[in-house]
């Protein structure tokens, strides 16, 4: 099936990019679907068989572009549309797959170029604009929700990455048998071309060694205000006063917010058993994950599950995770440990899961056991199966 993925986004980006994006992919051309996927200029170029990766021009003075909503983001959507209209005009596809924001556009053009429409809703954008305090008119985040509302309805399937996603496609009206929730489980090698990146060039990484004896505390993740990164900072400094051998790693992170939170380590007097890397090469931060003892999971609030917990599922290491609907509506307290989002509590879960040998490996068994049950490849894969189903149907 001829398929046009039209994905806002930096694709492959070094800066922490999702993944969903190559693996529907990679999984879609895999089941016989001959893809082209346009993205935005920046980003790696990477190798998926089946797969022809086409870029509207790179703007190289809006970069790193910003998590969430930004204007930077507007002024490439725009030659999105431009690129998505000329495209469909020299091919026709019988099936488009609009990520996020994209789905507005294609919606608009799908009478008049006769394509079947897949919405994959990996967030709400209205609630994004409010989240990321892109703007307050309650006029644009009216017309953001009535767009929403009118795509959901009108796709011919509708892909969630969560639960909570999914009742929320079912309440603004989409047909319960054109939604298909498939997780971003996915945990697959990136293939990248030769020569490799054409994003900007990563930072050269020294890697972070606390030496031998120092169980390690890692948290790999972007820094915005909503994850907690301040907190798991503050819950550590009490962590450390019982164990002090136990160390604290953090991975990602701008600049600005790196130094931030520095000035926090700082203060507590940290500076010796907590570091702070940036953004490190994909690569760095599986092998700080192998390495350490803890895994953590951040979000203060929230319902989107993170994409980052189906992998620390399958790491075989102990999970901590903070007790909120974007945790909970996939994990429990049988598959890692759960803490209410302060500091103390999170402090006696990261004690629990160093000092408790016993109860973490019990825990890690069961988390194994859940991904390879509901999260694995074939199910993956069975997922995409049906999605082709549904819009045949």
């Amino acid at each position: 099936m001829k398929t046009l993925v039209v994905a806002p986004q930096p694709f492959y980006s070094a800066r922490g990019t999702p993944l969903s994006v190559y693996y529907r992919s990679l999984v879609m051309a895999e089941q016989g679907a001959e893809i082209d996927l346009l993205t935005y200029g920046s980003g790696k170029n990477v190798r998926i068989q089946g797969v022809r990766v086409i870029r509207v021009p790179r703007l190289k003075f809006l970069e790193p572009l910003p998590i969430g909503p930004s204007w930077s983001k507007l002024l490439l959507d725009v030659f999105m549309v431009v690129w998505t209209v000329g495209l469909l005009l020299r091919h026709r596809y019988k099936l488009v797959h609009a990520h996020e924001e994209a789905v507005f556009w294609c919606w608009l053009l799908k009478p008049v170029f006769r394509f079947r429409l897949i919405y994959d809703m990996h967030s709400s954008l209205p609630q994004q604009l409010e989240n990321f305090r892109f703007t307050t008119s309650r006029l644009v985040i009216g017309v953001f929700s009535t767009l929403e509302r009118i795509c959901v309805k009108r796709a011919n399937a509708v892909i969630t990455i969560c639960p909570s996603l999914t009742n929320y496609a079912l309440q603004l009206g989409a047909k319960p048998d054109r939604v298909l929730l498939i997780e971003n489980s996915l945990i697959d090698d990136v293939q990248f071309q030769d020569p490799a990146p054409t994003d900007a060039a990563e930072p050269i990484h020294k890697p972070v060694d606390f030496g031998p004896g120092h169980p390690v505390i890692l948290y790999a993740g972007t820094f915005e205000a909503y994850q907690g990164v301040d907190m798991l900072v503050e819950a550590f400094a009490s962590v450390v006063r019982r164990r002090p051998d136990a160390r604290l790693l953090l991975v990602g992170g701008t600049e600005k917010q790196v130094t931030k939170i520095r000035e926090l380590v700082d203060s507590l007097a940290l500076g010796g058993t907590c570091a702070l890397t940036g953004h490190v090469p994909r690569a760095n931060a599986i092998e700080y994950a192998r390495s350490a003892q803890v895994l953590v999971s951040l979000r203060l609030h929230g319902n989107n599950t993170p994409l980052k917990v189906y992998e620390l599922l399958a790491s075989g290491r102990p999970m901590v995770a903070t007790r909120v609907w974007a945790h909970t509506q996939v994990l429990d307290d049988s598959v890692c440990f759960l803490a209410d989002p302060n500091a103390e509590a999170m402090a006696g879960s990261l004690l629990e899961a160093l000092g408790d040998e016993a109860e973490s490996a019990r825990r890690v068994a069961n988390a194994l056991a859940r991904f390879e049950r509901d999260y694995a490849r074939p199910v993956y894969e069975a997922k995409i199966r049906r999605l082709f189903e549904i819009v045949a149907g």
